[in-house]
């Protein structure tokens, strides 16, 4: 016999509208498959006058949110709306009421996290949000359930599709940042004000729940080291393609031996042979390291309504289910380990430098790292033009130089690149890029 379970539903934007669909498509299915027959009862919005991309009862909707969480008709709650308040008390009140809640809420799970899965523990219901990261990739699953018994040491991958997008259309149309940006905008990518994608915020939230789930350790966005893209040039593109890379913004995720975990968003010279390399446009993907399980991947769509929905509508199935048996399924404990400052970690390094064309200083300039502990792996030089480089009339030419450093620590390439400043030769630092697949 099928049992019926009642949705409400806040929020009916983009990702909420293809649940709408998803439900109504699906629904047969997923009754002759699992017993349980799902209906949206209750749909919480902004506006009831707004035109919507999916066509809903006039009896369904309402602005009254908390009426949707306190209706003893609702069974589950899915949580679509976004931002910290009144998210946070609605799926709160939700829980402590003994709902399930489904949320794709980022934002707030990298923030107050933790108390909301202390509070889904206490009240013995589900908190699911598959759609947190990485929209329809199967990701955040199999990190607490599949994975929970393997030792993973690092999560590494790209997580915002903005992003990956822009730098992309930098690379095989040879865009400028601001072309490739421009068009990101204008195909609904990227928002008119892209900062929190191009300056790694986004990726950094979701980083935050990454590390949280894979390594049971409780990391807030604070944690997160950020750096964004909007600095990478058309130069470092090509630079990176002759020698053998592609420029991605990666988040990444490390728990050392010590117990600390360290979590960072920056761009980073990835290898032409990684699996990272070859995820283009506004695609996802995710690489997985552990002890006995070795290498994975989880790849697709990282946005858009219907793959986000798709994962929405795993979860909502997962937490029916459990509410039907009178279960849930537990995320554990969570310890407050040692944040690893950025300054602490070790990567190889790409450091592009202009410079005076005269003799003596390469050996300046080497000394200068060598000073500091920062080992040169490879070098270039190229000449460039006097007045494009910005050299003064009458002072001879310029050159750029291209380094690619072994592993060195964060603190000492930083000083490093501050004595380097002050040299009378260097006439300016350009990029610094991280490089990884490099000892």
């Amino acid at each position: 016999m099928e049992k019926t379970v009642k949705i409400g539903l806040l929020g009916c934007g983009n990702v909420g509208a293809a649940l709408v669909e998803l439900v109504r498509e699906r629904g047969d299915e997923i009754a002759s498959r699992t017993g349980l027959r799902l209906v949206v009862d209750r749909v919480a919005v902004r506006s009831l006058s707004k035109e919507r991309q999916v066509d809903l009862p006039t009896d369904v909707l309402t602005t009254d949110a908390q009426s949707v969480v306190t209706d003893p008709s609702v069974d589950l709650v899915v949580e679509v709306i976004g931002g910290i308040e009144p998210a946070r008390e609605l799926i709160v009140d939700a829980l402590k009421s003994g709902k399930p809640v489904v949320t794709a809420n980022k934002e707030l799970l990298a923030n107050v996290g933790a108390e909301l899965y202390a509070v889904a523990e206490t009240a013995g219901v589900d908190l699911l949000f598959e759609a947190a990261v990485a929209g329809g990739i199967p990701l955040i699953r199999p990190l607490r359930e599949s994975l929970v018994g393997e030792d993973v040491s690092r999560v590494m991958g790209i997580v915002n599709g903005t992003t990956n997008y822009i730098l992309t259309k930098m690379t095989e149309e040879g865009w400028s940042y601001a072309e490739a940006l421009a068009e990101a905008q204008s195909l609904g990518y990227a928002e008119r004000d892209p900062t929190a994608d191009v300056e790694g915020f986004d990726a950094g939230a979701k980083a935050a729940i990454i590390a949280t789930i894979a390594f049971g350790a409780k990391v807030v966005a604070g944690d997160v080291y950020h750096e964004g893209i909007s600095g990478v040039t058309s130069t470092d593109i090509a630079h990176a393609r002759r020698m053998g890379f592609q420029i991605k913004l990666l988040a990444i995720a490390e728990r050392f031996d010590d117990g600390s975990v360290a979590v960072r968003v920056h761009p980073a010279m990835v290898p032409d042979h990684h699996p990272l390399a070859s995820v283009r446009d506004s695609f996802n993907a995710v690489f997985v390291e552990g002890d006995a399980v070795g290498d994975l991947m989880f790849y697709g769509r990282g946005a858009g309504g219907f793959p986000t929905a798709s994962a929405v509508l795993g979860d909502v199935v997962d937490a029916a289910a459990n509410l039907a048996k009178g279960t849930h399924a537990s995320l554990g404990s969570f310890t407050k380990g040692a944040i690893r400052p950025v300054d602490d970690l070790a990567s190889a390094f790409y450091v592009n430098l202009e410079v005076a064309d005269r003799p003596g200083v390469l050996a300046a300039v080497a000394g200068v790292f060598g000073e500091h502990g920062v080992s040169i792996r490879s070098m270039e030089q190229e000449a460039m033009d006097a007045d494009a480089a910005g050299a003064p009339a009458g002072t001879g030419g310029a050159a750029r130089l291209i380094f690619i450093t072994h592993a060195a620590r964060e603190a000492d390439l930083r000083a490093t690149l501050h004595q380097l400043r002050s040299l009378d030769a260097v006439r300016s630092v350009g990029s610094v890029l991280r490089v990884i697949g490099q000892g």
